[in-house]
Parts: C-alpha cells; structure tokens; sequence
C-alpha cells in the first residue's frame, strides 16, 4: 500500500555524511524506489553538504540552521531546548505539509519531535540513542556543562513522554524508551546502511605491519571514553605483547580534544579528515570500548563493511544479532581486550574469518530493503490504530 509520508531529518541525507545522514540516505531512496509519496524537509549546518544534497534529490526541502543572537533567541533555546536547528520556514512550510494531509509523520531524531508536537496521532519519533544513557557516567567539570547535561536529559524525556509512537534502533533503546513512557507504543526496527557503498577490500590491499585504529567522534562521550579508555588501560598492555605495534585514533575534534596524548610514542592521532576509507585500509583491526554509549554504532558499522576485523564491548556491537569470535571479538575487561588484540593481530585466519562473517552480518540485518520494510510495518501498525 502506498502512503503519503512527510520526513523530517535534523541532516540532509547524504550517503557518506554524519551517521544519521546515512541512514537519511538509505531511508529517502528506498521509500521512493517503493513509490510512496514522500515530502522531505531537512536541516542543514553546512553549504557543501546542502549543495550535494539538492544534486542528488531535488525535491528535498532543505533550509540552513538559522542565525542565532540575542535575547529572542536565548528564551527560545529556554522554551524548546535544541529546536536551534529549525528555522521559522521550515517549521512553517512542515506544519503546513501536514494540515494538507498524509499518512505518516516520520520524525527522525528526538529533536524533530518540536516540529509536530500537535500531530501525534500520525507521528512516528525515531530515536537513535539517548542522552540518558550516554552520558550515565559524565561528569561534568563548570556550570555550564552542568547546565547543558541537565538541559539535556529535561528536553528528551519531554519529549519522549510526549509522543504516542516510538521507534527505538536497538531493543536496548525500546526497553529504556518504554520506561520512559509506558504509555506509549514503542517499537524496534534497526539502523540501515547502504553497503554496496563499501568495497571491501581485499587481501592484496590490507596494509602490512600492526595498525590498532579507533575511528570514532570525539566530541560525544562514547567516543572519548572509548579513546581515554584505549589509550590509558588497553594499549600499555598491548604495546608489551607487541613492540612493534602502532596505534592511530581518527575522529572529529580528535586532536583537540585528546591533547593530552598527542606525544605519545607510536601513537597518531588524527582530527576531521576528508576521507575516512584509507584510515580503515590503513588498519589492522578496530578497538572501540566505550564505557557507555546507546545504539548503533555506524564506526562499527563500517568496519565490519570494509572487512576491518573488530574488537569492541556489548556497547560496540549493540542492536547487532552477532556471535562472539565469529563476528567480532567482544569482552569488557580491559586485559582480555588487550589479550584479544594480541591475537587477532598475530592470527591471519581468525582476521580473515571475521573479515567475512561481519560484513556478511551487516549487509543481511541492516540493508535497506530489511530496514525499510520492519518500518513499513510499524507505518501499518500506526494507521490502523487511526
């Protein structure tokens, strides 16, 4: 059954921009290749990527972050906090979509969710990761970061107690998003990403020698707490098993934020590259493990599609159906993590077998065909409760 369904994304979808522009991509493609009617509104905080955006689909509605400055704007940020994004046009133009009719509102991300708050019998929140769980542990150091953590977790469960239907990407977000909200009607269904955008590559072009690489942001808590985690408890005790090792941490706002470790031996350090593929050739696996961080983690994601064989905790590889040792090597110890590393990096057939299994894991539970239909099915499931 075909549908009119009005999307509302907080990026432009890109097919390699931010992760959630990612799965924006799979998203909008796969719905039109099925022939619904789909009326696309985006947000947008960079040119460039407004500019390829409306190259690749010209009937997106897209509209830059607005300007922000003085008190207007300040009382604004205190009313709906993190509504920054959308300007007055856009909220316009997509309430005004909406009184003409459709079938589905899909919000994607908790703060579309200030775009249709008197729409909920048609809206669908999509959460991809909560605040709450993330920064659990964060500590924050002034004021200010008190503040934005406080102001954080109030707007999300706002938001959250708010709406009547809610998508979560891992079953993990379902349970906390239901006890969030126990009133509303929350649903699974997982992240997608486009592998045939992945080559992977072959064992002619892995490169030689030892290369552990974390590719990840560091301007949010998992990210950082993986990378503090790496460098001070798990890479000392690699680096006894295997002298020759070298360790290369790649990611926005990475050498800003990690100035601490930049004169390390053996240790590179790489911030807000343009090209994130050779960094993933260049490595011989991937170490993430964050001390805490909700849903799916696109990094992983991409790794496991390149055939970059990967060592993570139960938060690296959360919302994936995968087997331990055969999909990934997973534990929460700092020294089994260690001891892992070690192995994988002196074991050819363990790298190459995890090579495969995992790609082959992504590309059957997080294709665009397999998450766009579980999605249909939660469209269905809201239609006929209207």
């Amino acid at each position: 059954m075909k549908k009119k369904i009005i999307l509302v994304m907080i990026e432009p979808p890109l097919p390699f921009g931010g992760a959630a522009a990612r799965w924006y991509y799979v998203l909008y493609t796969e719905l039109l290749n099925r022939g619904h009617e789909v009326i696309a509104f985006a947000a947008c905080s960079k040119i460039d990527e407004f500019e390829k955006a409306k190259n690749l689909f010209p009937s997106l509605h897209l509209y830059m972050f607005p300007k922000r400055k003085g008190y207007f704007h300040k009382i604004k940020t205190l009313l709906r906090p993190y509504s920054y994004m959308f300007s007055s046009e856009m909220l316009n133009d997509v309430q005004n979509e909406i009184l003409k009719g459709c079938d589905i509102i899909h919000l994607d991300q908790m703060w579309t969710g200030w775009t249709a708050l008197k729409y909920t019998n048609k809206a669908l929140l999509n959460i991809h990761y909560l605040t709450s769980i993330d920064l659990e542990f964060a500590v924050p150091k002034t004021l200010k970061e008190k503040f934005t953590l406080w102001l954080m977790k109030r707007t999300e469960k706002k938001l959250v107690t708010h709406f009547k239907y809610i998508r979560g990407i891992t079953p993990r977000l379902e349970k906390s998003i239901f006890s969030l909200n126990n009133n509303a009607q929350v649903y699974f269904s997982p992240f997608g990403i486009d592998s045939s955008l992945y080559e992977y590559v072959p064992d002619s072009n892995r490169k030689t020698g030892k290369v552990i690489s974390l590719i990840a942001s560091m301007n949010w808590y998992p990210g950082k707490s993986a990378a503090d985690r790496l460098i001070k408890e798990i890479w000392p005790k690699i680096k006894e098993l295997n002298p020759d090792a070298k360790l290369q941490i790649v990611g926005w706002e990475a050498r800003k934020i990690l100035k601490d470790y930049l004169e390390l031996e053996d240790v590179e350090i790489l911030e807000n590259v343009p090209n994130i593929k050779e960094y993933f050739e260049k490595s011989s696996l991937i170490l993430y493990a964050p001390t805490r961080g909700s849903g799916i983690k696109i990094k992983i994601l991409e790794a496991m599609l390149f055939g970059i064989p990967v060592i993570t905790t139960e938060e690296g590889v959360e919302g994936l159906e995968y087997k331990n040792g055969i999909h990934a090597l997973v534990s929460e110890s700092n020294d089994e993590l260690a001891i892992l590393a070690d192995k994988l990096l002196n074991d050819y057939d363990l790298q190459q077998n995890l090579r495969f299994a995992a790609r082959k894991l992504v590309e059957q539970q997080c294709s665009p065909k397999h998450t766009v239909d579980e999605l249909e099915k939660i469209y269905s499931k809201i239609m006929s409760r209207n």
